[in-house]
């Protein structure tokens, strides 16, 4: 008799989990297929049967669920279960503004030290975006790209402002997976390009105005997007590209 595939596969299987870190490990496994996509805004999620796939008991896969509630991406309902938050633009919005004022400062920091070591990461980088966009690799894509704001964020060498980036970053690579096509992977290197052009110029003023730009112009995607899709995020409707207040001057 054929048994019925489980919807979890992309989760991994039972064994694959270290003793004494299941929790853990189960955690991290949900939190990526929540990022990624794989379980998309608005999604029920079946703990039986993530417990059957994982091999795993219900203990660790309450707590791991208990833990991504408090990131904000899972909405638990007494009685009702759990699902996968739908994206929330208002929080967004917040750290794309937070984002806005650190990475500025860490461009002028940047500049100022012409690290010769940083800047030949950024010149790698920029041509490893450009092998994934030719090749329309979307998820190695948005990893190089994560990866190129953090190259310019180490030269700050602050370790709780690269926290409060990585705290944030889990519902904002989120959204901006549902918005990547490769137009938008196109757009991103020349803004990219952009900031880069003004950090081997040591151009402070004009590296700042690329960045502030390039986090704008992800934004007004966003609300476009949320605009056309509003079943994906919880305040979809509040926000559209005329009666909104970003990007705040």
């Amino acid at each position: 008799m054929k048994t019925e595939a489980s919807p979890y596969q992309f989760l991994g299987q039972a064994g694959d989990f270290s003793r004494g870190t299941v929790t853990l490990d189960v955690t991290n496994a949900l939190r990526q297929a929540i990022v990624t996509l794989a379980l998309p805004p608005g999604t029920m999620l079946d703990k039986s049967a993530i417990c059957s796939q994982l091999g795993v008991s219900r203990f660790p896969v309450s707590e791991a669920l208990a833990r991504l509630a408090e990131e904000g991406l899972v909405d638990i309902a007494p009685q009702r279960g759990s699902t996968v938050s739908l994206v929330k633009i208002a929080d967004v919005r917040e750290y794309m503004l937070i984002r806005k004022g650190l990475e500025s400062e860490a461009l002028r920091v940047l500049i100022g030290k012409h690290d010769t070591e940083v800047i030949a990461a950024l010149h790698a980088n920029m041509a490893a975006q450009r092998d994934a966009a030719s090749r329309d690799d979307a998820e190695t894509f948005h990893q190089i790209d994560v990866e190129f704001h953090d190259i310019i964020f180490r030269s700050m060498r602050l370790t709780k402002v690269k926290s409060i980036i990585d705290k944030a970053r889990a519902n904002l690579d989120r959204a901006r997976r549902l918005i990547i096509t490769p137009r938008r992977l196109n757009h991103t290197i020349a803004e990219h390009q952009a900031i880069f052009d003004g950090i081997l110029a040591a151009d402070a003023p004009q590296a700042i105005a690329a960045i502030r730009a390039h986090i704008d112009a992800v934004m007004i995607e966003l609300f476009a997007f949320a605009q056309e899709q509003p079943a994906l995020f919880a305040d979809g409707a509040e926000f559209t590209t005329k009666d909104n207040d970003f990007p705040f001057g």
